[in-house]
């Protein structure tokens, strides 16, 4: 018999949010809120680089669709970018503009994933990519590694939960929500762990521009047979609400990401795709300098304020906040948080953490987000 309508199961246990439910009452808070719990930047993109510098005019077309891949000249940018800055050889067909780093990572678990097969994630993880994989009928596996002390231990603990349904193993680094960078000896670990158990290596690097201590290791280069690496204007330009990134990988990958991207955004938006190529052939990479600069100071002192090491990366910290909380565990410190006009992101959301919270410090000006960094420092008593 034909089921009745329903929902599907794998999404029907889905959470609708993956930050906190408390985000409503904070928009109905007075006074000066502190939503530290968005990865956000307060910062306009480059000068140049707004949807505001954009008319049709100089741009015929620039509302219709885009090609499926992306526009030639952007792609063109792109390769050159990433052969400059991997070594890698790199051609057209290896290359899928999509809607951010988000549709990128979609459009791969959709090709690469099976019903009932394992996707392997290093945890904490950004919180988004479970849901996609789950939402493709995959097994999202964490793999957590706050405790692994070198790439051995790093790599024990990924292959204790290897089974025969394992296919692909997902990092993130600079990493959300931790703020660490991935150092070069864990990073070749891992593309030679994954060349030896034939598994897709997905490499989450949104945050390349954003390595404070230490080196960004590009995973392609370790291993470019078999990795897929997302990136975002999101991230890279403070892009994040034109939709916009691309993911690059072998040729014959990448012809079945199109496959699944047609079918589900079809393409990335016009004018999105353009203000990103400007971006990338002009002012980027001196306003990403700049903003690094200002994300790394701020960071630091957020870090320094709650206690904790400075970020190696990214735009967040993630503290263990297990002496702080009372019989009503996490949720009871969520809303204590709230009461001060302030919103963190549960460790829950990052993988198996219910002791954990995560900051972006780069949400809203820094001087907002210093006195939001105070609230949360008395929440727990530091």
């Amino acid at each position: 018999m034909p089921r009745h309508p329903t929902y599907a199961p794998s999404v029907s246990g889905m959470s609708a949010s993956v930050y906190s439910t408390l985000a409503e009452r904070l928009s109905r808070k007075a006074g000066e809120v502190y939503p530290l719990h968005v990865g956000d930047t307060w910062m306009e993109p480059p000068e140049g680089c707004r949807m505001e510098d954009f008319r049709v005019a100089e741009h015929p077309g620039m509302h219709r669709y885009a090609p499926v891949q992306g526009l030639p000249g952007l792609l063109d940018t792109i390769v050159e970018r990433v052969r400059a800055r991997t070594g890698v050889p790199t051609e057209r067909e290896e290359v899928l503009v999509a809607t951010g780093g988000t549709g990128a990572l979609g459009a791969v678990m959709g090709a690469l994933v099976a019903p009932g097969e394992e996707v392997l994630l290093l945890a904490p993880y950004w919180p988004l990519i479970a849901g996609i994989v789950t939402a493709v009928n995959g097994r999202p596996v964490p793999v957590p590694f706050l405790d692994c002390d070198g790439p051995e231990a790093l790599v024990e603990a990924v292959r204790e939960r290897l089974t025969e349904r394992s296919v692909a193993l997902y990092l993130n680094t600079p990493n959300n929500p931790t703020g660490r960078v991935l150092p070069r000896a864990w990073m070749e670990a891992l593309a030679e762990l994954a060349r030896r158990e034939g598994l897709w290596l997905l490499s989450d690097e949104v945050y390349e521009g954003y390595a404070y201590e230490g080196e960004h290791v590009y995973a392609r280069a370790l291993a470019p047979e078999r990795t897929l690496s997302a990136y975002s204007f999101s991230k890279a330009f403070g892009m994040a609400g034109n939709r916009c990134g691309y993911v690059v990988g072998p040729a014959e990958a990448v012809a079945q990401l199109r496959k699944v991207s047609t079918h589900s955004f079809y393409s990335a938006p016009t004018a999105a795709q353009l203000a990103g190529q400007r971006a990338l052939e002009g002012p980027g990479d001196a306003w990403a300098a700049e903003a690094a600069a200002l994300y790394r100071e701020v960071g630091a002192k957020a870090a320094a304020r709650l206690g904790v090491p400075s970020p190696e990366g990214s735009t967040f910290l993630f503290l263990d906040v297990s002496a702080s909380l009372d019989d009503r565990g996490l949720p009871g410190l969520l809303e204590r948080c709230v009461e001060r006009n302030l919103l963190v992101a549960p460790g829950p959301s990052f993988g198996p953490f219910p002791h954990h919270i995560r900051l972006c410090f780069t949400c809203s000006p820094p001087d907002v987000v210093l006195r939001g960094v105070e609230a949360l420092a008395q929440v727990l008593g530091r």
